[in-house]
């Protein structure tokens, strides 16, 4: 039948995926991987880091949709088809990075690491603390998560800027751009927040060359912050061992990383109370919101619009 699906969910559970994809459309027909009875069907891919050979045999694919936020997953791999392919763009999948990114802000700005330790060690005492608008916090990536994140961050009264490879405009936050902006960006820097796409550009940005470029003249009185919620792949974790070891950094929040799951070897988890580890849990994917704006986009594409949110391949994002 025309217009089939293919579903590959990779690493995460198919179950909640089938479920949705019936209940939005459940007279189109749908292949789940690896059991693909008839490759000649499928017009679209639903994936998350599909094996490979997923796309080998589909003849009349017509275009590709990535299940998550990032599709490094997806432009890396060989024998990718020549169809277009589509990045999620959901309301839900940025309210939930906004307040993953949110809360790591606050959780080092307030000093909240601290103050749990204090409880339970029973110590009644006051920590120093600036107010948000004596705090510099730098958004990397100014795609849709990092401009919600920052201007919420903005609202909250930090003063927020923000960087990306192309100008960037977001009412009240400092903008930056390019490699000419970068090093006046982590300058002015007291709590980085990276969201960038993974691409070989960026790939091991978050390093100690960089680190060391960050603010330490700052309201908080100790090292700057790093907060990664883009892609492990961003980030050389030997660098942020070492740089909050030597004090280049007080503190991370990292929910992604090289290799997932994080070695249970990795210096990483013993680092202290001024990192903070999740398990790749700040915009979780959900089916149920996801799916249904997918089956829009087809609909809308089989009536003749143009696909939306379309990934550059040249630029990997």
């Amino acid at each position: 039948m025309a217009g089939a699906i293919l579903l590959a969910t990779g690493p995460w559970p198919a179950a909640p995926w089938i479920e949705a994809i019936r209940a939005g459309a459940p007279q189109r027909a749908l292949q789940v991987w690896p059991d693909v009875t008839d490759p000649a069907a499928v017009s679209y891919a639903f994936v998350w880091k599909p094996p490979e050979g997923v796309f080998a045999r589909l003849p009349n694919l017509k275009a590709v949709f990535s299940l998550g936020a990032g599709v490094d997953h997806l432009v890396f791999q060989k024998n990718l088809p020549d169809v277009p392919v589509v990045r999620v763009v959901n309301p839900d999948l940025t309210q939930r990075m906004t307040e993953w990114v949110v809360l790591q802000v606050l959780l080092h700005h307030r000093r909240q690491r601290a103050y749990d330790v204090s409880q339970r060690e029973g110590h009644w005492r006051e920590l120093p603390q600036p107010a948000a608008a004596d705090v510099r916090v730098g958004v990397m990536g100014m795609g849709v998560l990092g401009r919600d994140a920052a201007e919420v961050l903005r609202r909250l009264g930090f003063r927020a800027a923000g960087w990306s490879r192309s100008p960037s405009q977001v009412a009240g936050v400092e903008s930056f751009h390019g490699a000419a902006g970068l090093d006046a960006f982590l300058k002015r820097t007291d709590i980085l927040v990276c969201l960038l796409p993974l691409t070989p550009e960026t790939r091991g940005i978050l390093s100690m060359p960089l680190f060391r470029k960050l603010a330490r003249d700052g309201a908080l009185g100790r090292g700057p912050i790093i907060i990664n919620a883009g892609r492990g792949g961003l980030q050389v974790e030997a660098d942020i061992v070492a740089a909050m070891e030597d004090g280049t950094l007080g503190g991370a929040s990292l929910d992604v990383f090289e290799r997932e799951p994080l070695d249970p070897a990795s210096p990483l988890w013993r680092l202290g109370n001024s990192v903070v580890i999740t398990p790749h849990v700040a915009a979780t994917s959900e089916p149920r919101t996801i799916v249904p704006l997918i089956l829009d986009q087809i609909r809308d594409f089989e009536a003749g619009k143009p696909l939306e949110n379309l990934v550059d391949l040249t630029r990997a994002y």
